[in-house]
């Protein structure tokens, strides 16, 4: 064994670190007394055998061996009995201790054997610690750590894990080498933390979150505590919650003209930072949905450890259950499964569950209270009293010209009100059951092993047509274009596409890199930015907001906070589809979820 370990590491095959065992055999070499136990007495016989100079390598070799290493940009720890987060990367007398031998209480069990503390089950470092030292009956995750000792020399098994693709590897001992002290099957396992909990330590206070994509992100105290409330009030099973969809920002205003949206300003901003090439897709005025999907209830069990509440749910971007009624939602959930089954998905993506990012229609589904509260009141109260200003004014006109231009005003209001009405009543029917719903799902995000946003929008266009094509009735096409920016007639034909969905009521377009995750002259680049109609921006703007005086304040809103948002809310929904896909533990993917919501609190104009 010392032959071929000490070979392959000089031929630089493979990287070794030390155990507690190594050591004791160093120390006997260098003429130290240590008791003989635990096989040593074995391994000196053998050397008694071999040359002199042999005994010196393994001596030398060992000595020079550190306590442990830090792999991948420090993914990947890797230690003899493991290593706390606030060790890794250093070198001392404690972390060497650590290292060898973990970390003892003082006392022992009914065995004789040292009582440890269990570092892993609070261990909260972003690197996977792998490590052995105390043997375990089967490996099993813990948090981010992984105890990979099997007691293969007491007749349990050899497990390795191949990194990255955390895939355990084990075969069974020859035989029971040595009896142990205590039995393997009595080795406690490692306790779990209960997953339906939230842990406040986990998202309170001032975090900075880690994610692969973008550099690190922030979250302020405040906005933790405005996002605990909606998460520990609101939010469904968080077994769910694998993520929350980030803002979309606008494009700049349109220096001119009468619109204060363009696609110019949306083409230009991706030709500065660089992208050729991008996406139109059709706004659709809905509400955005995001779906957990399961075959059957044994997987919600088993990937997401929800066992009796059903094999899916549907939640809003703010976590929040998107039905009240349970029927309807399953209903919902049969229909998609039954698509994912005839469109031949399940199978084609390799996964028996999935993550879909959707538009539900109609508007009026979620924003019943909206409209009742605030639209509606708005529509009703201004066409009620600019009907009478107009019928007063008009009987007041035949008898005093003057007020001519007042009464001009006061009909153009009042047409704008009911454009304003018009706009909204668009995106609102009466939803008796599944057969009054429409939704347009528009991202695979995560599958098993894979995590759809690393796919272009070219393969989610295509598979999602699939999915859709086998219902029609329920499932709605994006309608979409691709555009090569370096191209005028590619572009002028998406600004005219634009024109003539806003001109028959549609909402407008949302554009997007072709790669979903694009990089730019400052980095990462909007992941998408909306373009919206004229008529559809009255219902945020006001019904009279496209008068020109209007118009021109609204030109001089400011959208690089709205920007920086969004950047910050899509990396962090990356990486916790990344760790999530990872079987990583549920708090590190809560982690960046509710960094999600707490950063929606930030003062941004909810207009934009």
């Amino acid at each position: 064994m010392l032959r071929l370990v000490m070979h392959m590491v000089g031929a630089g095959t493979a990287l070794c670190v030390p155990g507690n065992h190594d050591m004791k055999l160093m120390r006997k070499l260098n003429g130290k007394d240590v008791r003989i136990t635990h096989g040593l007495a074995e391994t000196l016989a053998q050397l008694e055998h071999e040359p002199a100079e042999f005994a010196d390598a393994v001596r030398r070799f060992v000595d020079g061996l550190v306590s442990h290493l830090v792999l991948d940009e420090g993914r990947l720890v890797v230690a003899h009995a493991g290593m706390k987060e606030s060790m890794q990367g250093r070198g001392s007398a404690a972390v060497r201790e650590f290292a060898l031998y973990g970390e003892s209480t003082g006392e022992t069990d009914e065995y004789g054997l040292p009582v440890r503390y269990d570092w892993a089950r609070d261990y909260r470092g972003k690197a996977m610690v792998i490590y052995g030292h105390t043997p375990v009956p089967q490996a099993e995750w813990v948090n981010r750590t992984l105890c990979i000792d099997t007691g293969c020399v007491f007749g349990g098994e050899l497990t390795a894990l191949r990194y990255p693709e955390r895939e355990l590897v084990s075969v069974p001992a020859q035989k029971v080498w040595y009896e142990p002290v205590r039995p393997l099957a009595a080795e406690p396992a490692a306790p779990q933390r209960e997953l339906t909990l939230l842990d406040y330590d986990d998202v309170g206070g001032k975090r900075v979150v880690n994610t692969r994509i973008f550099h690190k992100v922030t979250v302020r105290e405040e906005n933790a505590a405005a996002a605990l409330e909606v998460m520990s009030r609101f939010a469904v099973d968080p077994r769910w919650l694998v993520y929350l969809p980030p803002t979309m920002a606008p494009p700049e205003a349109a220096p001119d003209g009468d619109s204060l949206e363009r696609p110019e300003e949306v083409f230009a901003y991706y030709r500065h930072e660089g992208v050729g090439h991008v996406v139109c897709q059709e706004k659709h005025m809905g509400s955005r949905a995001v779906i957990v999907l399961c075959r059957d209830e044994s997987v919600a069990r088993r990937r997401f450890g929800i066992g009796g509440d059903g094999r899916g749910v549907i939640y809003t971007r703010s976590g929040r259950r998107f039905f009240e009624d349970g029927t309807l939602e399953q209903a919902l959930l049969d229909r998609i499964d039954t698509a994912m089954d005839r469109s031949g998905l399940w199978d084609a993506l390799q996964t028996d569950w999935i993550v879909l990012d959707a538009e539900l229609m109609p508007w009026s589904a979620k924003a019943q209270e909206l409209l009742r509260a605030q639209y509606a009141p708005t529509g009703i109260a201004g066409c009620a009293a600019l009907s009478v200003a107009d019928t007063l004014l008009a009987e007041a006109g035949r008898r005093l010209p003057e007020i001519d231009a007042l009464h001009t005003s006061v009909r153009e209001r009042r047409d704008a009100v009911e454009r304003y009405v018009t706009a909204y009543r668009r995106y609102c029917w009466t939803v008796n059951g599944i057969d009054d719903l429409r939704l347009a799902p528009f991202h695979i995000l995560a599958t098993e092993n894979s995590v759809g946003l690393a796919r272009d929008h070219r393969w989610q266009m295509e598979t999602l047509a699939t999915l859709c094509a086998t219902d029609p009735g329920l499932l709605n096409v994006t309608q979409h274009r691709f555009v090569d920016l370096a191209d005028p007639a590619s572009v002028d034909a998406a600004a005219q596409w634009w024109l003539a969905l806003t001109a028959a009521g549609g909402e407008g377009m949302v554009v997007k890199p072709v790669d979903a995750i694009a990089r730019g002259r400052r980095g990462l680049v909007q992941p998408a930015l909306k373009c919206r109609g004229r008529e559809y921006l009255r219902i945020i703007y006001g019904p009279e907001y496209t008068d020109p005086k209007q118009l021109e304040r609204l030109r001089h809103r400011r959208v690089a906070a709205k920007r920086s948002l969004a950047i910050r809310e899509f990396a962090l929904g990356i990486e916790a589809l990344h760790r999530f896909t990872e079987a990583e533990p549920l708090y590190r993917v809560h982690e960046c979820v509710f960094s999600v919501l707490a950063l929606e609190s930030e003062p941004v104009d909810a207009r934009l």
